[in-house]
């Protein structure tokens, strides 16, 4: 038996929990976050668990987590940092020729002049986005220059904070009416999809933002295999074993609009039928078992 430690939100250990028991592994919630820890007297014994799932979101728990376990990840630090780089994520991809939104990053800080020629730069509305934040935090939309200034100002004042690591954002074109999609990739390969759709309702009342943890709803779905390869392709590109690629669709367009290398695992119903086969297999081997 395989002890697994998953630092991950309750909803994702609870619903992996069953399915990788049948398989031979044991799965422990392991919360880093929104607690104490007494570093000489700590909650978790080194040889306690086998392997960890991925790595904690939080950096600084993650260093805490990751020096008491003593284990390899899934989903190692590297990897966690790489794709809670927007922009680097972004230009990876667009090096590399995968489709991806029009983009500008900002380092803060910038002058005035510098941010109106960035605003410039598109068909407004813009969209502003933290570089490092998850789950649409922090993101806005500004129809006038007026409004993007604004709020960037809002960025500036964060960032005045020097406990702030990342003084960064990104300016990006908006996709008016694009659908959205989650799609899983793990070892490189398709393991399924869903559609985040908000109710007809929070439309009508001014949402965009497509997060489930902002209202939408997770529907699964059988996507194209062109788009399929695309989300192999950029876990390719980027290296990271268990993926969850954003991509957009629009009357004419398919972008890659982020990834999570902490993707939320959904309902199995939702994914390809030997998914929790191959994630178990996976998981052996990053433990080291052949």
């Amino acid at each position: 038996m395989i002890d697994l430690a998953v630092a991950n939100d309750e909803e994702t250990f609870e619903r992996m929990g069953d399915p990788l028991a049948e398989r031979g592994i044991q799965v422990h919630h392991v919360p880093v976050r929104e607690r104490t820890v007494a570093l000489e007297e700590p909650p978790w014994e080194p040889d306690e668990y086998h392997v960890g799932f991925v790595y904690p979101g939080r950096l600084m728990e993650g260093g805490v987590a990751d020096a008491l376990l003593e284990v390899p990840w899934l989903n190692d630090h590297e990897t966690v940092l790489t794709s809670r780089n927007k922009a680097e994520v972004l230009a990876r991809l667009g090096r590399a020729g995968l489709p991806v939104p029009e983009s500008v990053y900002v380092s803060n800080d910038v002058g005035e002049d510098e941010l109106a020629d960035v605003f410039e730069r598109f068909e407004p509305p813009v969209v502003v986005k933290p570089n490092s934040t998850t789950r649409g935090v922090g993101v806005a939309k500004a129809h006038d220059l007026d409004s993007f200034l604004g709020i960037c100002d809002y960025l500036s004042l964060v960032h005045d904070y020097r406990a702030t690591g990342d003084q960064s954002f990104l300016v990006q074109e908006y996709l008016p009416n694009a659908t959205d999609y989650r799609v899983m990739v793990l070892e490189g390969e398709y393991v399924g999809a869903v559609e985040r759709r908000l109710p007809d309702a929070a439309v009508s009342e001014g949402q965009w933002k497509h997060n489930v943890h902002r209202g939408a709803e997770a529907t699964g779905v059988d996507l194209p295999e062109e788009w399929r390869e695309l989300a192999e392709s950029v876990a390719r590109e980027l290296e990271i074993p268990f993926l969850g690629v954003d991509l957009l669709e629009t009357d004419d367009r398919l972008v890659v609009n982020e990834t999570n290398a902490r993707p939320t695992i959904d309902e199995e119903t939702k994914y390809e039928p030997d998914f929790y086969d191959r994630l178990a297999a996976a998981i052996r081997t990053a433990a080291g078992e052949t």
